[in-house]
């Protein structure tokens, strides 16, 4: 077993063994989500405020509204979220490269049948040049696809990870 194994199972026992909160419901309580970017330097729920079940977090590389898609629908439409609070950050490797770096770089670490594969997928890693301007968009995103009820309520923030503030974008 590895040490992040290991690790696992030590926090698990511990969470555990004081655990009371098996009873909150599967919606979330206070109706609204949370996408964020995956980034290790962002606790979602230390930096927003989120106790156990109020809200539904979703995570990808760049909190991208794209690639997360299929969960707001899901939150939305079938558990019954009425919010949406997107929000990327400082520092965010997705503004570090474009597609065509990464290409060259799976294809040089991982061959060129990999690369052929990221190819078929036809799959975008979704990199922006410009932080606010990529969190106006996901917003804009959000806010016309048909997904999306018009009544749902769409804002979209950045993380400052040097400070740990949070700011309004949109």
């Amino acid at each position: 077993m590895s040490a992040i194994q290991k690790n696992v199972e030590a926090a698990s026992e511990r969470y555990s063994s004081g655990f009371t909160k098996g009873h909150l419901a599967l919606p979330p309580a206070k109706k609204y989500l949370v996408l964020t970017c995956m980034d290790a330097r962002i606790d979602p729920a230390q930096a927003f405020g989120i106790d156990l079940g109020d809200a539904h977090v979703i995570r990808n590389a760049g909190a991208s509204a794209h690639d997360a898609l299929r969960s707001i629908v899901i939150s939305e439409q079938l558990l019954g979220t009425q919010e949406i609070v997107l929000v990327k950050h400082t520092g965010c490797g997705m503004l570090t490269f474009t597609n065509e770096d990464a290409y060259g770089i799976v294809d040089k670490n991982l061959g060129s049948e990999a690369s052929a594969e990221l190819k078929s997928r036809g799959l975008d890693f979704l990199p922006f040049p410009e932080l606010e301007k990529a969190v106006e968009a996901d917003v804009k995103y959000i806010k016309e696809t048909k997904l999306i009820p018009d009544s749902v309520t769409v804002s979209g923030w950045v993380y400052e990870v040097e400070s740990g503030k949070t700011r309004r974008v949109v």
